[in-house]
């Protein structure tokens, strides 16, 4: 045991890194020999990561017109394809679009939508199906956007906070997205829910939500480091999610108790949560086949959560 405590961190890099980097080596080596389409040749282990700041869309317009419609690159062990050619697109986006609909999800969008609990990133199949019924439906249907008075009241009120600043400058980018930030609180939580400290509290956890989604992490590209964690990403994301839980079942609490309050019926200022409550469950089981919307999906706190960010 003495011996174990006085390794030294050139030690521990020799006997337990090294090693784990040379396993993935051969891992990579033997993959590489799948019949990939064509594409630059990377480097060991890492692949092409060392291209990743020119894989914009004109630099992978250039690596078609090298390489052909279709083209393979490897960033450390993920392997993808870009499509240039319209033929090709069509296939994958028109013809063959059912092998292709899933929306590759990182380790933070995983976690952060409560494991594809929402329809963006949900897989395509009959939960994708019912979530996209839910929210034509009831979410962004002619009859919804004609009740969200709380955000023609806003849009009111932003007209009447520019026009005393007339002749003088306005930061237009932050007055649009202070405006849509307050659309989406009001339509989604109420016009009385989130006001003051709280919608700013609110901002910081969409904020850090952003951040994280968009983070770069080695363990999306290297699964087997995700648990060592080399950037320290897990404990944000705990700490954000934990966040999210906090605020939003708060929200949802007083929600069920005013439907209480009501007898279950709605006071025709209803909002986002409300409209997702009428499918709420704790357990959130479904039966897919049943042809009405209300008995074929069940919503638990997951998938409200997931669906509002």
């Amino acid at each position: 045991m003495e011996a174990i405590y006085d390794l030294q961190p050139t030690s521990i890099l020799l006997y337990f890194v090294l090693p784990l980097l040379f396993l993935m080596g051969i891992l990579v080596k033997k993959r590489s020999k799948l019949p990939y389409p064509p594409g630059p040749k990377g480097l060991p282990l890492v692949g092409n990561m060392s291209m990743m700041d020119q894989l914009t869309h004109r630099g992978l317009a250039q690596l078609g017109k090298k390489y052909g419609g279709i083209v393979h690159l490897r960033i450390g062990m993920l392997h993808m394809v870009s499509v240039t050619s319209p033929d090709i697109a069509r296939q994958v986006l028109q013809v063959q679009d059912n092998i292709f609909s899933d929306r590759p999800a990182n380790v933070a969008i995983k976690y952060l939508t409560y494991d594809r609990s929402d329809m963006a990133f949900a897989n395509y199949g009959p939960f994708w199906r019912q979530m996209r019924k839910i929210c034509v439906m009831k979410l962004f249907s002619r009859k919804r956007e004609e009740s969200w008075n709380s955000v023609r009241e806003e849009v009111d009120s932003t007209i009447l906070t520019v026009l005393p600043q007339t002749g003088s400058s306005v930061n237009i980018g932050e007055l649009v997205f202070m405006l849509t930030m307050n659309i989406i609180y009001r339509a989604a939580f109420g016009s009385d829910v989130v006001q003051g400290k709280e919608k700013e509290y609110f901002i910081s956890i969409l904020q850090e939500f952003s951040k994280l989604f968009g983070a770069f992490n080695l363990a999306d590209f290297f699964p087997g480091l995700n648990w060592v964690d080399p950037q320290g990403l897990t404990a944000r994301l705990t700490k954000a999610r934990k966040s999210l839980d906090g605020f939003i079942d708060k929200i949802i609490d007083e929600h069920l108790e005013k439907k209480k309050v009501n007898g279950g019926c709605l006071d025709g200022d209803d909002d986002m949560v409300d409209n997702l409550l009428a499918f709420y469950s704790e357990d959130g089981k479904k039966d897919v086949a049943h042809e009405d919307l209300k008995v074929s999906i069940t919503l638990n706190r997951d998938h409200i959560k997931a669906i509002i960010m």
